[in-house]
């Protein structure tokens, strides 16, 4: 058992604490941008470019207030969450089992199951963006992307490779799609004054709903939380830095998804028609013709592959507290749990009604998970003398009742699902 932990900690080095001046150490920096860069990589996936492709079509300039409320509302949960569990110095699932015995272990299920089917859908979408750049197959695209994950943690410090990978190709991602943008030149004026004065508040509701689940529900929530405590950066002194780097988490989320947005306002509004079988491969063909689809190719890869690695590695690490073999064997799990969703894509494809439902039993855990962080925040057993703040408190409460309208929403997707 002894070798197994002493294992488990050297895949994970702790990191330097910040001094009473509060400055980082290199790694203790690298450890948090690795982390906001995992949670945000984790949110932009093949869904979060289709879907606000879909959106930004469907509502135009409108479509910036949806974005602006829900980045606010991302900004409430994941804080609450980063802080807290940071202060804990446990895993989501822990902090649930201690408010309420046997939760945290529903939680864990309902997570790596959700994890597993989106990874699907991640890693079609690496064979898909490898096949608009090289033209081969989809599939033996998603086998190549699949192994290129693997190798990630297949070798030594693979959490500092996971962070350098997030880090470069969440930048890459964000410079080809500015990029992109500019070369549209959509209307940022009327964008500006839509982002807080729509036309119509009430349409844009769902978008609103749907933007706030893709982006911090499931696994996603605990990304980089639980990438903080696998590095030992943990406890009080930590707290505020967690609270910086879950917002700026959110905040390159929402980056990514306002320029994205812009460039296809500026594609639309110029009075382009999208192809609606793929609706963000055709803005980059629109705005730079073969070039821009093959832009689009490695930002699809790009989105895809970081995907693949931070839900493989989330999932996963809601697993950890199920025995002390999982965590001593951490990365041989993560890496089983790639070669699955892998060999499930390549000999069964993307099974799209488990993918729909799974997608909206992801909306309902939010709900939970958030609402047991903020219990957990008021408890001494479990945050010790941390003292949370009631304005993020308060903050919570609202993202949980918006939340829980997403969980309503979720279930009548299922219904449509099994009736449809």
């Amino acid at each position: 058992m002894a070798k197994k932990d002493h294992h488990a900690a050297a895949e994970e080095p702790e990191v330097a604490v910040p001094d009473v001046n509060g400055k980082m150490s290199k790694t203790h920096k690298r450890v948090l941008w690795g982390a906001i860069f995992l949670m945000a990589t984790s949110a932009i996936g093949p869904g979060f470019l289709t879907q606000t492709a879909v959106f930004t079509n469907e509502f135009g300039r409108n479509f910036a207030f949806a974005i602006l409320l829900s980045i606010i509302i991302d900004i409430g949960a994941q804080v609450n969450i980063w802080r807290v569990l940071v202060a804990a110095k446990k895993r989501g699932q822990d902090v649930a089992n201690m408010v309420l015995p046997g939760l945290g272990s529903v939680i864990a299920v309902l997570v790596v199951i959700g994890g597993l089917a989106f990874n699907i859908g991640n890693v079609a979408g690496a064979g898909l963006g490898l096949q608009v750049l090289f033209g081969i197959s989809p599939k033996w695209g998603a086998v190549i992307a699949g192994v290129l994950a693997i190798i990630v943690f297949s070798l030594k410090n693979s959490g500092k490779i996971m962070d350098a990978v997030a880090i470069i190709l969440g930048g890459v991602m964000i410079i080809l799609v500015a990029f992109v943008m500019f070369v549209a030149r959509p209307p940022f004026l009327d964008a500006a004054v839509s982002s807080v004065v729509p036309d119509d508040y009430a349409i844009l509701v769902l978008p609103v709903i749907t933007l706030i689940g893709g982006t911090v529900g499931g696994y996603i929530t605990f990304a980089g939380a639980h990438r903080l405590i696998d590095a030992g950066v943990v406890g009080n002194q930590n707290v505020k830095f967690a609270g910086k780097a879950a917002t700026l988490g959110v905040v390159t989320t929402g980056v990514m998804r306002v320029l994205l947005f812009l460039a296809v306002l500026g594609v639309v509004a110029a009075g382009n028609v999208l192809n609606p079988d793929n609706p963000p491969a055709s803005v980059f063909r629109i705005a730079l013709g073969d070039v821009g689809f093959k832009i689009f190719g490695i930002v699809l890869f790009s989105a895809a592959i970081t995907s693949v690695i931070g839900a493989a590695y989330t999932s996963v690490s809601f697993l950890r507290s199920f025995h002390p073999s999982i965590a001593g064997n951490n990365n041989k799990y993560i890496i089983g749990f790639i070669v699955f969703s892998t060999v499930v894509f390549v000999f069964v494809g993307q099974p799209v009604a488990i993918l729909v439902i799974v997608g909206s039993l992801n909306g309902l855990i939010l709900p939970f998970t958030l609402g047991t962080v903020l219990i957990a925040s008021r408890q001494k057993r479990i945050v010790g003398d941390y003292k949370h703040p009631m304005w993020m408190i308060i903050f919570g409460i609202v993202a949980v009742l918006i939340t829980i309208v997403a969980g309503w929403l979720s279930l009548q997707a299922i219904a449509e699902v099994w009736t449809g």
